[in-house]
């Protein structure tokens, strides 16, 4: 069961990556609606299966997107949000498998199934990954950008503990039914969620 679901947050990932990259062969700035679209969703999970303390995750995932959209498509460097994705994606598989295939010391109550393996695992990976990125792309390393990359996996892992938080709250397992198998749109997005504002924040000040 950990691999199968495994299998299916990696092939979810690949079909995003895929559509990201369709999107930015066209235009880049269509990324904007696409992932406005993915908030859309979220909105429709929120309304349709919490029906306890709903308001605190529409506040929420609100924030979230008045971040998201004070980014400018038609500026930002492609390669940026290449490398912020990427983080987010790789630290959220990883951690995950990790977790559920070494994992045996619980982290936080809020969120059981996560555990200390599964962080440490996951922040290295990325981390591996991010440094391989770099390399390919010459991008030049400094303590800014690590710390930045650092900022980046700690948003990601607590957007994560904040929508489980949200589940637990509503006596849910998955946000929704969207994915057949696999959970809902609030469920893959919630690392996506926070670390878009620390995003927000580094690019526009």
């Amino acid at each position: 069961m950990v691999y199968n679901n495994f299998l299916l947050r990696l092939f979810f990932s690949t079909f995003l990556i895929f559509i990201y990259f369709i999107f930015y062969y066209i235009n880049f700035k269509y990324i904007f609606y696409f992932i406005l679209l993915i908030y859309i969703l979220i909105f429709v999970e929120i309304f349709l299966y919490f029906k306890l303390y709903r308001i605190l995750p529409i506040i929420y995932v609100l924030i979230s997107l008045i971040f998201f959209i004070t980014i400018d498509f038609s500026k930002i460097i492609f390669l940026d949000f290449n490398l912020f994705i990427l983080t987010v994606i790789t630290f959220d598989i990883f951690s995950y498998f990790v977790g559920k295939s070494f994992g045996k010391n619980k982290l936080i109550e809020i969120s059981p199934n996560k555990t200390y393996e599964g962080l440490f695992g996951g922040t290295l990976i990325s981390f591996s990954l991010f440094f391989l990125f770099a390399y390919y792309f010459d991008i030049i390393l400094n303590i800014e950008l690590i710390f930045y990359i650092i900022l980046i996996i700690s948003s990601a892992f607590v957007g994560d503990i904040i929508e489980s938080y949200f589940k637990r709250k509503n006596n849910l397992k998955n946000s929704s039914k969207f994915i057949p198998g696999h959970g809902g749109v609030f469920d893959r997005f919630d690392s996506f969620l926070f670390s878009i504002i620390i995003f927000s924040i580094s690019v526009n000040f």
